[in-house]
């Protein structure tokens, strides 16, 4: 039986996040957001579709100021939806954004750490603490700004950009991921700051199920209980980036844990939301399927009879039926019954959902992440013209990221990566080593064909 995760409430704005609150479902612009008439045209499409915050990137102080315009003129026109400031590598601009923003996002790979490098650093425990009294610096005086003006944060912990302080202390392991939250949430806890949301995203299902079960274990220790965002990072688009969502974001849910969520696809924001609607309203019937499936597992096989008005629905139904179970490895096969659709259509689901659980690899793997103002090129065209030409290579990782925040990390087990560098310019990488550099995007594409070329035909 569904039992939701007790935890405290978070206000952003005019609404509140965890307790007995409904889960909240919100979606990213991927507008410069200098650009105020664009973003806020995407910010009313995403709040139409039923988005309840809506997140913009603040590169900077510019893009941070700017945030002013757009909630005016939103709010101008009726529209009192919470805003959220996606702040990276600059402290000083998450101070400015607690100014114009009901919420701010900080990453603490790059808050104050620098960018990740995957360089091994030795410290001491002394000149280790050091480190931890430079954040505690920079980050009580920001929450200062937000208890004035009444803005919430979330503490947004990415796979792909834990620092290189954390990655040495602590390897690349959930145990890491983890403790690079719960640092800032610390300082959180001792400058009694409660209006705060905890995200931990992976691109990886495993990574990221396993990695939040641990937070949540490690709050309840130190009797810490904030609300949870849900996400799977770089999920991609299309019925692969669905089912991966699926997965990660169902397998938690069912098991109670989430407050908020989004679903991360590479197309237009807008679009993330009814996905992310019919998960949440799937949560009590697929929660039932969880248990039944997992009481009638038999030879290693979850045997899973799914009645869904479409196709998409069933998508979503299976693949969070059985998340939890596949990412535990309670199972490693599945057989999808249902009348309605072909024994082709299912068995390809089946393997979709086996390949999104990282257990079977039976086509190409696309870690694509869903863009935002950052991003550096058309990364829908792009991804379309590299799996027209990639589909193929089964078993192949292939990541395409429209800047470096999150690129070279969270593709690090990618084997091939397509990564925006500048305005129109591209790096590649094999693996985590980037190989090409500033390529012109007119050209990078077939480059990165190339390059897959020359080494898989090795």
């Amino acid at each position: 039986m569904y039992q939701r995760r007790k935890s405290s409430v978070a206000h952003v704005g005019q609404i509140a996040i965890g307790g007995d609150n409904p889960i909240r479902i919100q979606s990213m612009a991927t507008t410069d957001t200098n650009d105020t008439e664009g973003s806020v045209a995407q910010a009313k499409r995403i709040i139409d579709a039923g988005g309840e915050l809506v997140r913009f990137t603040t590169q900077g102080t510019r893009e941070a100021e700017n945030m002013k315009n757009i909630s005016a003129r939103l709010k101008a026109d009726g529209y009192t939806t919470p805003l959220v400031a996606d702040v990276h590598f600059t402290a000083h601009t998450a101070d400015v954004a607690a100014q114009y923003c009901e919420k701010v996002r900080i990453n603490p790979g790059n808050y104050v750490d620098p960018g990740r490098t995957f360089k091994h650093l030795e410290y001491t425990d002394e000149e280790y603490a050091e480190e931890l009294k430079k954040i505690e610096a920079k980050l009580v005086p920001f929450l200062n700004i937000c208890k004035l003006h009444h803005t919430a944060v979330r503490i947004g912990v990415n796979h792909g950009s834990l620092s290189d302080r954390i990655m040495s202390r602590y390897g690349d392991t959930p145990e890491g991921i983890v403790e690079s939250c719960m640092e800032f949430l610390r300082i959180f806890k001792r400058e009694h700051f409660d209006d705060v949301v905890i995200s931990i995203k992976a691109s990886n299902t495993v990574v990221m199920v396993t990695t939040v079960r641990l937070l949540v274990k490690t709050m309840d220790q130190e009797d810490m209980h904030y609300p949870l965002h849900l996400g799977v990072t770089e999920a991609g688009e299309g019925e692969d980036g669905r089912i991966k969502s699926a997965v990660g974001i169902g397998a938690l849910l069912t098991e109670g844990i989430g407050d908020t969520i989004r679903v991360s696809l590479s197309e237009e924001p807008e679009c993330e939301i009814p996905v992310a609607r019919k998960l949440v309203d799937l949560i009590p019937e697929c929660t039932r399927l969880r248990e039944e499936a997992e009481a009638s597992i038999h030879d290693d096989t979850i045997t899973l009879p799914l009645d869904a008005p479409d196709y998409e629905t069933l998508q979503l139904k299976a693949a969070m039926a059985v998340g939890a179970l596949l990412i535990d490895r309670k199972a490693t096969k599945l057989s999808i019954l249902n009348s309605q659709f072909s024994i082709l259509n299912l068995s390809d689901l089946s393997d979709s959902i086996l390949q999104a659980a990282r257990i079977k690899f039976t086509k190409t793997e696309y870690i694509s992440c869903p863009g935002c103002g950052r991003t550096l090129y058309n990364l829908q065209e792009t991804i379309a013209r590299i799996k027209a030409a990639t589909s193929h290579l089964v078993g192949l990782k292939i990541g395409i990221m429209g800047c470096i925040v999150n690129g070279p990390g969270e593709m690090a087990d990618a084997d091939y990566g397509y990564v925006g560098a500048g305005r129109g310019k591209i790096s590649l990488y094999k693996q985590k080593v980037c190989v090409a550099k500033n390529i012109p995007e007119e050209e990078a594409v077939e480059r990165l064909l190339q390059l897959i070329a020359e080494n898989e035909n090795k």
